[in-house]
């Protein structure tokens, strides 16, 4: 939306002057064409504004999601902490296992 805000007015600075000459039906119709873009620009404006708040919550929900799966990640034991619990639990005596045997 932001790179669209300055497509009217560089369209209204190559349209300085050349509506003069009223006669060439050419002109006439630069006019049709440009009313035509116009309003072209103001939907593509209004469709990016539209999605605006739908991307957003997009990328929220996305966040929310990957921290999720990193909390679930977090929560497993890797092969060298599970082993170095082990050994801790057998230098202080205690079963490494949860005392299962």
């Amino acid at each position: 939306m932001t790179l669209l805000g300055p497509v009217r007015a560089d369209l209204d600075a190559a349209h300085r002057g050349v509506a003069g000459g009223g006669a060439l039906s050419a002109l006439a119709e630069l006019g049709v064409v440009r009313a035509s873009w116009e309003r072209r620009i103001d939907q593509a404006r209004g469709e990016c504004g539209s999605l605006a708040g739908n991307l957003r919550e997009a990328v929220r929900a996305q966040s929310r999601s990957n921290e999720a799966v990193r909390s679930g990640f977090d929560a497993v034991g890797t092969p060298a902490a599970v082993s170095a619990g082990t050994a801790a639990a057998a230098a202080s005596g205690t079963p490494g296992d949860g005392g299962v045997r």
